[in-house]
């Protein structure tokens, strides 16, 4: 059986992530984490949003049946209420210098 990348996986080959950590660090987006990092955030919300899910609750339910496969992208499975507390105390983007 030949093997398909999901649309996920496609879409993740795009992002620069050397350039993703990088504005990380300039804008210190990650100083204050203890658990949830900038990127298992905007995975977590990057999933959420392809997957369609109308809330938190569903999203870290979707990428738990997934939760193999997170290691590999240097993620880590989010929590319901540590993912709200980002996504409320976190800036909504990371200029592009």
């Amino acid at each position: 059986m030949r093997h398909h990348n999901s649309v996920f996986h496609q879409l993740l080959k795009h992002i620069l992530w050397e350039e993703f950590d990088a504005l990380v660090k300039q804008h210190r987006a990650d100083v204050w984490a203890r658990r949830l990092t900038t990127k298992s955030q905007f995975l977590a919300m990057l999933y959420g949003q392809l997957s369609g899910a109308a809330s938190l609750r569903e999203i870290v339910g979707g990428i738990e049946s997934h939760r193999a496969r997170l290691y590999h992208l240097g993620a880590k499975l989010p929590r319901r209420a540590t993912l709200a507390d980002a996504n409320h105390d976190r800036p909504a983007e990371l200029p592009r210098c």
